[in-house]
């Protein structure tokens, strides 16, 4: 099987080159592409070229704009990657019948109430970016290519900037930090979403009645404030010199930003669990082997 991966250079599609490796050859397109390739979402004629030379049997779409505020002063840069590419690439793959995998988010949802989302409730995104990326969920059902569309939230990985790593240096820093406690969602791996996806795509490959739209995150709850807690306590109990001494909890209204932040994030992933034989592993997991992997520890 041939894979076309596009964004290959983000925190997901790093480790998505690892996962889908075993499922056969994967062609790595990044933004600036190479060899007349071109994985550029803002040029999404270019990338539906792309596909068609490459001619996979599936393509899995890491790439986004994922500036949540920018994006609130750049509608038009942001509908054009996360809403109409999304679009032209399910266009193509059907054209030349590939499965389309691709990553929405939480922010498709307003985050109001405490129950976990589930893959049918009703959507109303808060910001530009929600909304973008719901109108690239929509593009992609409405070409009628076969697709896995996967919402996960509160992404983290050990290559790259992340909370946690922000976290660590300020507390090595500060004896005092104050962190968001009123948002509620689940830390979750790209190691994670990069296995889970691999998993589901062969799945699906299998029984192409399994495509549609599910849920992944890690298995559990916090707070931003809850997750800062945990991050701080198991780097001091494995020898980090950290000055913090409080982390104290503080409302979303103290901390205003130009994009506004869904209070709740849960999601409910016991449908992509149960169709595929999956058991998600708790958020803590991830985050204490992310933390180990860090490589610029103190």
């Amino acid at each position: 099987m041939k894979i076309l991966l596009l964004g290959p250079d983000g925190q997901v599609g790093w480790e998505l080159r690892r996962a889908l490796a075993p499922l056969g050859e994967v062609v790595a397109v990044g933004r600036a592409g190479a060899d007349g390739l071109c994985g550029d979402l803002a040029r999404p004629e270019a990338v539906a070229e792309t596909v068609r030379r490459v001619a996979p049997a599936a393509i899995v779409n890491a790439a986004a704009y994922t500036a949540v505020d920018r994006a609130e002063s750049e509608p038009d840069a942001a509908a054009a990657v996360n809403a109409a590419a999304p679009g032209v690439l399910g266009t193509v793959a059907r054209e030349v019948d590939a499965w389309l995998v691709h990553y929405s988010t939480d922010y498709v949802f307003d985050g109001s109430g405490q129950r976990p989302w589930r893959e049918h409730d009703a959507t109303a995104p808060l910001s530009i970016y929600g909304r973008t990326k719901l109108a690239g969920e929509q593009a992609i059902r409405a070409s009628g290519c076969r697709h896995l569309i996967l919402r996960t939230s509160w992404v983290f990985a050990a290559r790259g900037g992340n909370f946690a790593r922000t976290m660590l240096r300020l507390a090595a820093e500060r004896e005092r930090l104050t962190v968001i406690d009123d948002q509620f969602g689940a830390p979750t791996g790209a190691e994670l979403i990069a296995d889970v996806s691999a998993h589901a795509l062969m799945g699906a490959r299998l029984q192409p009645a399994l495509a549609g739209t599910y849920h992944l995150a890690a298995a559990g709850e916090t707070s931003w404030c809850g997750y800062a807690r945990h991050v701080i306590d198991f780097a001091r109990r494995h020898g980090w010199p950290l000055a913090v001494r409080e982390v104290a909890a503080i409302p979303t209204t103290a901390y205003p930003t130009p994009a506004r932040r869904p209070l709740n994030s849960r999601l409910d992933c016991g449908r992509l669990e149960k169709v595929f034989g999956l058991q998600l592993p708790p958020w803590q997991h991830g985050v204490e082997r992310m933390i180990t992997e860090i490589s610029d520890r103190p």
